[in-house]
């Protein structure tokens, strides 16, 4: 049943062009005369990893907004028709959710809601689903339904519908909801994350996805799916494995600062992730940063730093596989008209694997990343 079923698309897919054969024509001949050659090599290039379903896979552009180089989030479509949604595009979290008109918390008055009643492919389903975040969490149910990302139309892709939201943080955050991209074991109530779905269905040419962050508020931040674009990034892509694969996560074998080894001494676990803003670590460590870099705290809880300090400040240096990726003061030090703070941040994380770092956009915004799930590595290289 299964050849069957596939033969079947894969006689939809030619049906796709429809032309007036002519006898003793072939059909490169006719598509010529049509006008539409172009366009059928185009949708047909041969892909291994997609050869039952050669006119889907596309390398896909997914354009993000950098707003104040706290948050980068995307415009995304579910339903049909789409009803448009704003999305955090996370690599530090697997599930897809936004808001619904069931939600009666006051996060959802301010933000687009999604309407089951208005979508002709939605499915309900029975089970529950409940995500907490390091600030923010939500509760409600699971649904299917068609995602228009990045320009791919994914359909029967499942998601989370919000019925609360508790606490103040998303009521003033800038976005809907959140569309995780980290590994589907770390998905709430077993649900398939996006990029799972397009790999899974035949609609990205290659099982990686790359992110570029633009820095001071700027445009053309992006995620490209099934694609690595060379212009975002100078030299060549490193190369570092997976460690453990739930959150992206990798072994940062140091951070040094003046060729001194000021944390993470005899390696430690961090993961990447595109939905934190700061670069976070255990207590200890990062309060020994802070005070090497000369941050003091305010009453609010902020690392102030002198603003006329940051051109004299050093690098610190993140080693990773063998690899130096320095972060000068100018990414770590976020400018202000109330200030300079520091974009280091104490958060403890305990795993089995001990506590985690997080590399969130002070890092990504120096490197474009690579997450290649084909082969459980993440790759970086200094941003053009």
């Amino acid at each position: 049943m299964k050849w069957l079923v596939l033969l079947a698309l894969v006689a939809l897919s030619e049906c796709l062009v429809k032309v007036p054969l002519r006898r003793g024509k072939s059909l490169r001949q006719n598509l010529k005369e049509h006008g539409l050659l172009a366009d059928y090599l185009r949708r047909h290039q041969y892909n291994p990893a997609t050869k039952y379903f050669p006119s889907l896979a596309q390398v896909s552009n997914q354009p993000l907004e950098n707003y104040m180089d706290i948050e980068y989030f995307g415009t995304i479509g579910i339903g049909t028709p789409p009803q448009t949604f704003t999305v955090i595009f996370d690599t530090g979290s697997a599930n897809l959710w936004v808001p619904s008109v069931y939600c009666s918390s006051s996060a959802c008055s301010n933000h687009n809601k999604f309407n089951p009643q208005q979508s002709s492919t939605y499915r309900s389903t029975s089970t529950s689903v409940s995500i907490a975040y390091g600030t923010g969490s939500m509760t409600g149910f699971l649904g299917y339904d068609t995602v228009q990302v990045g320009g791919i139309e994914d359909t029967n892709q499942i998601f989370g519908l919000s019925q609360t939201e508790p606490g103040s943080f998303l009521y003033y955050s800038p976005f809907d909801g959140i569309l995780g991209l980290a590994y589907p074991n770390i998905a709430a109530s077993g649900a398939t994350p996006v990029f799972d779905n397009l790999w899974n269905q035949g609609l990205v040419p290659q099982d990686l996805f790359s992110v570029y962050l633009s820095s001071d508020d700027q445009s053309g931040s992006v995620v490209i799916f099934g694609g690595i674009d060379s212009s975002y990034y100078s030299g060549n892509l490193n190369w570092v494995p997976v460690s453990s694969e739930g959150y992206w996560q990798i072994t940062v074998d140091s951070i040094s600062m003046n060729g001194q080894v000021i944390a993470c001494s005899g390696s430690c676990q961090a993961i990447v992730d595109t939905g934190t803003s700061m670069l976070t670590g255990p207590s200890n460590p990062i309060a020994n940063i802070q005070n090497y870099i000369g941050a003091t705290e305010n009453s609010n809880g902020e690392y102030m730093i002198n603003c006329n300090n940051i051109n004299s400040m050093p690098e610190i240096i993140f080693t990773i596989n063998g690899i130096q990726f320095p972060l000068p003061a100018s990414a770590y030090v976020s400018q202000t008209q109330s200030g300079c703070t520091s974009g280091f941040q104490s958060m403890n994380l305990p795993t089995s694997s001990g506590e985690l770092w997080i590399l969130g956009d002070v890092f990504i915004r120096q490197y474009f990343v690579v997450f290649d799930r084909g082969n459980n590595q993440v790759g970086m290289a200094p941003v053009a």
